[in-house]
């Protein structure tokens, strides 16, 4: 296993904060510590060190977005309008923010969410930087399908989530280029991505910019809608998260009456894409799938037996 870049992270996140090499007092924490992606908390700065082979334009302009005037409210603003070297990864620098408490689901903030990401739908594009990346979306899922190729090929719920990939257009499996993409989206949107900021009492705003770009409306939607679909999310969760975003005048086709037509390839993504990395990480812990799990291979071998909506591809 790879040492922890954490410590160095620490240490970043320290001379960030302080000018002087001095005790400061300050608590230090470490948030996340993945290959993917470390995060630490040292006072009120956080320190995020990205995933190997971050493209460091991609990653400026993402940047540049965040702290853009029009995203004031939405996106939580980084500290600094550049990410710095470490250890060959690049940094970037935010403020601390209260997260969404995983113990207290009746208080998850779904109408903010949704209003966050109506917010962000409508940001008119001749407002941000040119040349955005795409939203990486599919390309997330693609990779959870990798993942699941090369670590547990042969356990038994590999193989309906396959055949679930296997019906999905090519632009849902990042084979293509992204269809529908017209709006400003997160890419990964899940309650893990939003903060209060000021910590503790402020406003809500979403985090983690990563795979923020040019996209369909429809996959930001798409996690809580796969959710719904799979029964992990009450309905009257989810009629509160698209009620809210109708109210705050997200995108026409997601406001309309039945919205399905849109997000239904997009919520089988995602439930392939969870699929997978649930059957990843269960093989890696040598450990039975649990219950949620179970659900969403069950959902993906549903979905081998009723084909997707292509309706708006056919549209194109």
């Amino acid at each position: 296993m790879l040492p922890s870049i954490a410590p160095a992270l620490q240490a970043a996140a320290r001379a960030a904060l302080h000018r002087g090499p001095g005790p400061c007092g300050c608590d230090a924490v470490t948030l996340a510590d993945r290959p993917d992606g470390t995060v630490v908390r040292h006072g009120h700065t956080v320190a995020k060190v990205h995933a190997p082979g971050t493209d460091p334009a991609e990653l400026r302009l993402r940047l540049a977005v965040a702290a853009h005037p029009a995203l004031a409210g939405v996106l939580l603003p980084p500290l600094h309008d550049a990410a710095k070297p470490l250890e060959d990864r690049l940094v970037t620098f935010w403020p601390h923010g209260t997260p969404v408490d995983p113990d207290h689901p009746e208080h998850a903030p779904w109408e903010a969410a949704a209003t966050l990401l109506a917010r962000l739908h409508t940001t008119p594009m001749d407002r941000l930087p040119r040349a955005l990346p795409p939203m990486r979306g599919p390309l997330k899922a693609a990779r959870a399908l990798a993942r699941l190729h090369a670590s547990a090929p042969d356990h038994p719920a590999a193989r309906p989530v396959r055949h679930a990939w296997d019906t999905l257009p090519p632009w849902a499996r990042a084979e293509e280029p992204y269809a529908h993409a017209r709006a400003l989206c997160h890419g990964d949107l899940h309650l893990g991505q939003l903060v209060r900021r000021p910590a503790g009492s402020g406003d809500w705003h979403l985090i983690d910019i990563d795979d923020l770009g040019i996209g369909d409306p429809a996959w930001d939607l798409a996690r809580p809608a796969a959710w719904f679909a799979c029964g992990l999310l009450p309905a009257e969760d989810w009629a509160r998260f698209l009620t809210a975003y109708r109210r705050a005048g997200g995108a026409r086709e997601l406001a309309a009456p039945d919205p399905w037509p849109a997000l239904d390839v997009p919520a089988r993504a995602l439930t392939v894409q969870t699929a997978a990395l649930a059957v990843t990480k269960a093989t890696a812990a040598g450990r039975p799938l649990d219950e949620a799990e179970v659900a969403v291979v069950d959902a993906c071998d549903r979905m081998v037996r009723v084909p997707p909506d292509l309706g708006r591809d056919a549209a194109k």
